[in-house]
């Protein structure tokens, strides 16, 4: 009996053992597996890989860094939201601490209220946020430091994602490299901001303040900006880079002094515009003396003129480019909306992908563009950066262009020429002025420069970087955000970078979009365009062609029959009606053809996207039960 008993208690001690052993051997796998970066990016893109630029910039870091991530994970105040989007933060800064390798160090905390935490937070310069009337105040934020240098990235926001590793590695580059390049911006529209009205202040009414356009703000984060007035005789020396938008009547003064600046190696980026809607709306307040001053003047196109015939650069101020491809849905008035080809909208094939600066954008809207064209200068090579398509793409009048569809439908003839719309100068550039300009800065033979090599990017555009074109103004718990709303930011600020600063934020900026556009959908749409718009010029042919018939017969009266309506008029007039009524039902067809289409694609897209992969895994696991059954 004992025996049986000590036999009964030696299983009972060996499973026990060996459940002890199978626990520990559970929580160590556990425990490991914790610490490993396992992770798989499914995505196309790589969206939620550490991009090679982050991982460059991480590679070239001489001092340490210290990321200090300070979130309120412990307050009920903060929304489920939130803290899910910061999971995912803390887990993207983990990455930056292992590519750092030993310079780069990740500190968490959770700064409650009266706490060190909270009193360190509010040093670095993180102001607390309430997400309720009156609730505890949060915090979700990071501090980069690094020596005596720090910097701070006040708040994270869930709609901003797409841009969340720029943020953090150009926060990681300010401390690193604190010294900010100057760059010079000349410009007829205040892209920069404007002072308040003295008058409307003395008056005590309260005025919003100018403070610029979006894309200028993001650049003082990391540059000196520095204005330079539309009459300057000169461009100081310490300026890395000058940003010249929408040059409207430049002196030849302000001109020899961009020429010297391009001869002496600076680096230039220029918008030009053969219509410019800031300027045409600018111009619409000229009634504010204020804004009559910082307008320069009646709305117009702009051009470098003289150095863009030096340099080999055609740019027609007259003509804007049209393309059916790329044409922008505009609300018309009355409830309609149109397609507008003159408003481009371009995607991945407008730009070139064999180049940094475009090779990952995917949206860039362009409203009323010009054309460059390359004069073929030998020195100087012309690089085409974004084009309209080939097919489906024209000139236009810049006055029709202003007027909508209606105005500019008689233009819209494709001739199969791809227009440019940005693109890179870079070689040995000639002087516009070798006798220099009476009474300039320095306008002798002898002080002035007559060659010199730089690069010079220019856009045939201003209002991409404008702020009804590029972002838009969202509220969140800590404050207001501006946010992008297709790549315009992108390209602006790539080139800016390339030009004066680090060139490896273009490649962590330059990332892929979390939409994606319906490339077959936009196809479809630019075949009921062509068809549309042929069936309406066959109508419009029809209205003039009956109109001279009525007015000839028109003419074979006198006195008063001319009141009165000939059989043969009303004949005319009645084989009209028949023809309009004929070719609108024509319109209507198409229309319904095209939406017979894309309803069929997207049904098509639903059944592949709902039933395809669940037929799938039954078909697999039938596979699988009849080999089964076979063995």
């Amino acid at each position: 009996m004992s025996d049986k008993k000590t036999k009964a208690f030696s299983h009972i001690g060996t499973g026990a053992a060996g459940l002890a052993v199978l626990l520990v051997i559970i929580g160590a796998i556990n425990l490991i597996i914790a610490n490993l970066r396992l992770r798989v990016d499914l995505t196309g893109e790589k969206l939620y890989t550490l991009s090679a630029g982050s991982k460059k910039v991480l590679g070239q870091l001489e001092n340490d860094v210290v990321l200090k991530f300070y979130f309120s994970s412990s307050s009920a105040e903060m929304p489920m939201g939130l803290k899910t989007y910061a999971a995912q933060v803390q887990d993207l800064l983990k990455e930056y601490e292992i590519a750092g390798k030993g310079h780069v160090t990740l500190e968490a905390f959770d700064p409650r209220p009266d706490s060190d935490s909270e009193e360190w937070a509010q040093r670095y310069g993180l102001e607390p946020q309430q997400t309720s009337m009156f609730g505890q105040p949060v915090y979700f934020g990071l501090v980069a430091v690094s020596g005596d240098t720090q910097q701070v990235l006040p708040g994270f926001n869930p709609r901003t994602e797409a841009t969340l590793e720029y943020d953090i590695t150009r926060l990681v580059t300010r401390v690193a490299w604190p010294e900010k390049p100057v760059i010079g911006v000349l410009s007829s529209l205040s892209v920069l901001g404007a002072p308040q009205n003295p008058m409307m202040m003395m008056q005590q009414r309260r005025q919003p303040r100018d403070e610029g356009w979006a894309a200028f703000k993001d650049l003082r984060k990391d540059y000196t900006v520095r204005e330079i007035k539309p009459d300057a005789e000169e461009i100081e020396s310490d300026v890395k880079a000058l940003v010249v938008i929408h040059p409207k009547d430049l002196a030849d003064k302000t001109l020899f002094a961009i020429d010297q600046f391009v001869l002496r190696g600076g680096r230039l980026i220029v918008c030009v515009d053969p219509f410019s809607v800031a300027d045409f709306e600018a111009n619409q307040q000229q009634q504010n003396p204020m804004m009559m001053q910082m307008g320069g003047g009646a709305a117009g196109p702009s051009t470098l003129g003289k150095l863009f015939d030096a340099w080999g650069v055609g740019f027609d101020t007259a003509k804007i480019v049209a393309d059916l491809s790329c044409a922008t849905k505009l609300n018309a008035g009355n409830g309609q909306v149109e397609d507008n080809p003159a408003f481009l909208s371009l995607a991945a094939p407008n730009m070139v992908k064999g180049d940094l600066l475009t090779a990952q954008l995917s949206q860039v809207m362009m409203p009323f563009a010009g054309a460059l064209t390359d004069k073929g200068s030998k020195e100087i090579e012309f690089t085409p950066l974004i084009t309209s398509s080939a097919d489906n793409a024209c000139l236009v009048d810049q006055m029709n262009a202003q007027f909508g569809m209606s105005a500019m439908r008689a233009q819209l003839k494709p001739d199969g020429v791809k227009r440019v719309l940005a693109a890179r100068l870079q070689g040995a550039f000639k002087t516009a002025f070798p006798n220099g300009v009476e009474g300039g800065a320095t306008n002798s033979a002898a002080n002035h420069l007559t060659s010199g090599t730089s690069t010079v990017m220019i856009f045939a555009d201003t209002d991409f970087i404008n702020d009804r074109f590029c972002v838009q103004v969202m509220n969140s718990p800590f404050g207001s955000v501006a946010q992008p709303i297709n790549d315009n930011l992108t390209l602006f600020a790539n080139t800016v970078e390339q030009f004066a600063g680090r060139e490896e934020l273009i490649g962590v900026r330059s990332r892929g979009q979390f939409n994606r556009p319906f490339a077959k959908v936009d196809q479809l749409e630019v075949k009921a365009m062509k068809q549309w718009q042929t069936e309406e010029e066959r109508l419009e042919a029809a209205l003039q062609e009956t109109q001279q018939r009525l007015a000839d017969l028109q003419k074979q009266k006198s006195g008063n029959e001319r009141l009165i309506l000939s059989k043969e008029q009303q004949s005319e007039l009645e084989q009209f009606r028949k023809t309009q009524a004929e070719t609108r039902k024509q319109l209507k067809e198409v229309r319904k053809s095209l939406n017979r289409e894309i309803e069929h694609l997207g049904l098509t897209l639903k059944v592949v996207n709902i039933a395809l992969v669940p037929l799938l895994v039954i078909a697999f696991g039938l596979y699988r039960g009849i080999q089964r059954k076979k063995r």
